[in-house]
């Protein structure tokens, strides 16, 4: 399929959005900084609204993108779009819980103290968000004609590289605003660790995993083979810029091993040094946050460029 940048941008920046979104809820519920909450609730909205908006970059006609609310029932595109919606009332209503004199803290005022009526607001925000995210994966996991989305790991990848971009944007916060981070180093490490093994097993199943059907069954011609011997077209059309989109394997296998070393080598080496050098801390996890969002954007685009479409038999 071919890479667009608007979807690339778009399933990277609200993955983001809505990692910072369940991880605020989990801070909430075991009395993080509020500084830290707020920072992440705040920095959550923009980056899912910014993704979003990336996302009316590949609708022919994005003012008509609200009519896709319609349809819930029977597309999970529409089911994304409502939950990233609803996704916001918790959201907006836990930062303003979390705003000054709104509840209750310990005596430095470093840690919540939610109501039982403000943790049912983190928990649902916990609950929204990951619902969005997954929403987000089958709109892709449903396409039966795509062969690589339709593999069962693709929706935990997701949710997977949703936490873990959260995570360590997450640490950055809690380091900026002078929060302890220590405890939390090992629980983002080990969620790296797990999403590029994950990621690492995707992709060794695509390449092993021949296509479902033949190029004789796109001919109707099940039992024979065949050779194409000239193009269907004699140029380019709508099919060949979409959906026929061919990646060397050696500049594939390239940018699976930048994609690994971003997410995954160099996030976990900075974060071992800001376990032992704490006076780098913030210095560490900022790099580790611009690895990781780097990585995250080449794997959202070898995911797109490398699944084949059924139609390509023809081609």
């Amino acid at each position: 399929m071919h890479p667009a940048l608007s979807v690339i941008f778009f399933t990277t920046l609200s993955g983001l959005g809505y990692g910072l979104f369940a991880w605020a809820g989990v801070g909430a519920l075991f009395g993080a900084s509020p500084r830290v909450l707020l920072a992440a609730l705040v920095l959550g909205l923009a980056s899912s609204t910014a993704g979003l908006i990336c996302s009316l970059g590949h609708l022919g006609k994005p003012l008509r993108a609200w009519r896709a609310f319609s349809q819930w029932r029977s597309s999970w595109l529409s089911r994304e779009g409502v939950a990233a919606v609803v996704t916001y009332v918790p959201a907006v209503a836990l930062g303003a819980a979390l705003l000054p004199g709104m509840l209750s803290a310990n005596a430095a005022g470093t840690r919540v103290a939610l109501s039982p009526a403000g943790m049912l607001v983190a928990a649902l925000l916990i609950a929204c968000a990951l619902a969005t995210v997954y929403c987000t994966a089958m709109i892709y996991a449903s396409l039966k004609p795509i062969p690589a989305w339709t593999h069962r790991s693709v929706p935990l990848i997701y949710l997977l590289f949703a936490l873990m971009t959260g995570a360590v944007v997450m640490l950055l916060l809690q380091a900026t605003l002078a929060t302890p981070v220590r405890a939390a180093l090992p629980i983002a490490m080990a969620l790296v660790v797990a999403t590029a093994l994950l990621k690492r097993g995707y992709w060794h199943a695509i390449d092993t995993t021949p296509l479902p059907v033949s190029r004789g069954d796109a001919v109707g011609l099940p039992t024979r083979e065949v050779r194409v011997f000239e193009r269907p077209h004699t140029e380019g059309n709508f099919v060949t810029r979409e959906m026929v989109f061919v990646l060397a394997r050696k500049h594939a296998t390239r940018l699976r091993t930048v994609a690994l070393v971003l997410v995954a080598a160099l996030p976990v080496a900075c974060m071992v040094l800001a376990l032992f050098v704490p006076a780098a801390t913030t210095v560490t996890l900022a790099i580790a946050v611009v690895s990781v969002l780097g990585g995250a954007l080449v794997e959202r685009w070898l995911f797109f460029a490398q699944a084949r479409h059924l139609v390509s038999l023809y081609y």
